[in-house]
């Protein structure tokens, strides 16, 4: 299968603070690849390197064969980008602005409206074509600027945080677009925070401190990991007696402290919940709330990493 995009050994330097650290990765054509990982953790500098936006102190990034730093200009014919920050005018109209995107590209005014009819169609935007974008949520917003992405030959879509400020209601009406334009023939790579974006996507892969851990499909790095089952713990104290306590708990399992509790990773989670409350109940600690849950990709990053997304 032909590869949309191959990045191997990457590496960016900024000064002497090395940002990503010999990434490599592969997307197949018609996939959607999730790149997972906290703030601070390298993934907005990595797209913006496969965007042809920034360089590679060294390494290679492949887009369908081109050489994104040697064959730039071809790389950019056949990818949109549709970064982090708010770039459509809220001044103007959702029409206006592709038909300014649009005319940037180099298209007569004729290709221009005619491209701009189809995608606000596309992307569910007909009916406020000529609202001005200020009086768009959050979510319209964020679709039209896809579409200022979607021009004719593009065959991977770069979106950078894609759902940030986004209600769950809207983030996943985008999410259900993104998946349309994917299954019309769009590779899509997108990098998030939010583990509940990421299961939509057929590959993901955690990155954390500019090092890619591992990629792999949700459900085969769900079984790598050995996560059967979660259990959230939130009690009304916290402190180390607590985590012994907890810990002497568990026989078969692993546990983690979070921002509002503590999480245990475990096979058989009835045999552990009564045993558990009463362990603290003696030490004089009551349990606030417990939650038992399948394990999400935030639980696999979680576990990888000791460290929360958000």
């Amino acid at each position: 299968m032909m590869k949309a995009l191959r990045i191997h050994d990457l590496h960016k330097k900024y000064n002497d603070t090395e940002v990503l650290k010999g990434v490599s990765l592969s997307v197949n054509q018609g996939e959607m690849y999730a790149l997972m990982g906290p703030n601070g953790s390298g993934k907005t500098t990595l797209t913006s390197i496969i965007a042809c936006t920034n360089t590679p102190t060294s390494g290679l990034i492949e887009v369908f064969g081109f050489d994104s730093v040697k064959d730039a200009k071809k790389v950019k014919e056949v990818i949109g980008y549709v970064p982090q920050e708010k770039f459509s005018s809220p001044l103007m109209t959702g029409e206006e602005n592709l038909l300014y995107f649009f005319r940037l590209q180099g298209m007569s005014k004729q290709e221009a409206r005619k491209m701009s009819k189809e995608l606000l169609q596309r992307m569910d935007l007909a009916r406020d074509a000529n609202k001005r974008v200020s009086q768009y949520s959050g979510g319209m917003r964020k679709k039209l600027e896809v579409a200022t992405a979607l021009l004719p030959g593009v065959r991977l879509l770069i979106l950078d945080e894609p759902t940030t400020g986004l209600d769950p209601s809207t983030r996943k009406k985008f999410l259900s677009k993104i998946q349309e334009i994917r299954k019309e023939g769009v590779t899509v790579f997108f990098v998030t925070h939010i583990g509940e974006d990421a299961e939509i996507a057929s590959k993901v892969g955690l990155i954390d401190k500019g090092i890619l851990m591992i990629e792999e499909k949700p459900e085969i790095l769900r079984k790598k990991t050995g996560l059967l089952h979660v259990i959230s713990i939130e009690t009304s104290t916290k402190n180390d007696l607590v985590y012994r306590t907890l810990e002497n708990t568990i026989n078969n399992g692993k546990l983690v402290e979070t921002n509002k509790g503590y999480k245990f990773y475990c096979k058989e989670p009835e045999e552990i919940l009564e045993v558990m409350i009463r362990n603290l109940g003696k030490i004089g600690c009551k349990t606030t709330r417990i939650e038992t849950t399948v394990p999400s990709l935030e639980d696999v990053f979680f576990k990888l990493t000791e460290k929360e997304l958000r």
